[in-house]
């Protein structure tokens, strides 16, 4: 018996993730130069700010990626002057995470392609159902959020 997912909360969710990854990624790619992963590596240091630096591992932990796979975003994006690394004053074990002024200009084309996309993928919406579909995601999150921290109430 042949079955249909596509209409499942989860394969949904995951499905239109992945499109718009995707689509974002081809882009960013044309018009910018980087990966979508690089353009998330750049918007974590910019809603983190300076006054502590994340560290590698701090940001491998906010994208939900590997160490080695931030550490080889990270030697790409230095060595094409994103990013600079600094060692940590008290672990020398640990590199800090700065932006360099020229991920600025960057994280705003970033901006501008999420923008233009968005438009996009929502213009099959109404105002209303927009506002509607970002609350109703927002519900679920946050839903999500109790859940894995334990505070969820089982079914």
């Amino acid at each position: 018996m042949k079955r249909d997912f596509t209409q499942r909360f989860g394969f949904l969710v995951k499905n239109v993730g992945k499109l718009y990854s995707d689509e974002f990624d081809r882009l960013a790619r044309e018009r910018i130069g980087l990966t979508s992963a690089q353009c998330r590596l750049l918007g974590a240091l910019a809603m983190h700010g300076e006054d502590e630096p994340l560290s590698q591992a701090e940001l491998a932990q906010r994208l939900d990626l590997t160490p080695m796979a931030v550490a080889g975003l990270c030697d790409r994006m230095a060595a094409a002057g994103w990013i600079r690394r600094e060692p940590s004053a008290t672990d020398r074990r640990v590199n800090r995470i700065h932006l360099e002024p020229s991920a600025e200009k960057a994280l705003d084309a970033a901006l501008s392609i999420s923008d233009g996309l968005n438009a996009r993928v929502m213009s099959v919406l109404s105002q209303p159902e927009r506002a509607q579909l970002l609350s109703l995601l927002g519900k679920v999150r946050d839903s999500l959020v109790d859940i894995t921290s334990g505070d969820g109430k089982k079914p």
